[in-house]
């Protein structure tokens, strides 16, 4: 297989399946789809992938600059748990009073992509997420620094997370239909989704187990993904594999 071949696969499948646990965004791409339509949620997951890809390209050339912002990290922290708690909220009211039909902050005249750009910003999480990634495929010698990989990597996460978004968006659209007029009960479900999450956050800052800690120890960030999916590689740096 073509190596750009190759990691373009490698970074789609990553992606892919970095996307289908649930998250504040792919779960708020899934609350536009059902309150506002399939368009809405698809400019809303564009705006997000675009933020991601750049976040992706920027930390693959400036990562020791990226290193060294740790106020701002600890700031979009407390963004980002701000953001959830007021969604959880917010979904939570929807779910009280059904006349709204939706949720208010997702339902704001702020454009999809724009939204969706804005709340990929604020979310550091990814880009620790990606640096653990990227790390792995520089030691398989999957992913090498020339310009080329860099960007067959990033054109293969922008797909693969546009595709993880697509099973929320179609998907919440099906279950929405299923619950027809107890569109009350799915509020509720999507509120919990984000209080969950808040909770995880909050967890992860408390516990020093944030992005400014993954960031300081990169080899932890590495050696946990490798273990979790079992990645392998010969003498002559094949991909690596998902065995599951």
């Amino acid at each position: 297989m073509h190596p750009l071949v190759k990691i373009f696969i490698t970074g789609l499948s990553i992606s892919f399946l970095g996307s289908l646990p649930l998250g504040t965004l792919n779960v708020a791409a899934m609350q536009i789809a059902i309150s506002d339509g399939y368009t809405e949620a698809i400019l809303f997951s564009l705006g997000s992938l675009l933020v991601e890809m750049i976040y992706v390209r920027f930390s693959l050339i400036g990562i020791d600059w990226i290193r060294k912002q740790k106020k701002i990290f600890k700031i979009l922290e407390w963004v980002t748990l701000a953001i959830v708690l007021a969604l959880a909220i917010s979904s939570f009211y929807a779910a009280i009073h059904p006349k709204s039909g939706s949720n208010i902050i997702l339902s704001s005249k702020l454009p999809r992509f724009v939204l969706g750009a804005a709340m990929c910003a604020v979310n550091p999480v990814q880009i620790p997420f990606w640096f653990g990634w990227s790390t792995v495929l520089f030691t398989k010698k999957v992913l090498l620094p020339q310009n080329s990989h860099y960007n067959s990597y990033i054109v293969g996460i922008g797909i693969g997370t546009f595709i993880g978004n697509c099973v929320f968006i179609f998907g919440g659209q099906l279950v929405a239909a299923k619950l027809n007029s107890n569109q009350s009960i799915l509020s509720w479900v999507i509120g919990g989704i984000f209080s969950l999450t808040a909770i995880i956050q909050a967890w992860r800052i408390f516990k020093n187990k944030d992005a400014v800690h993954n960031l300081e120890h990169p080899e932890e960030v590495s050696q946990k993904l490798e273990k979790r999916y079992n990645l392998r590689h010969d003498e002559h740096g094949e991909t690596p594999h998902n065995k599951n």
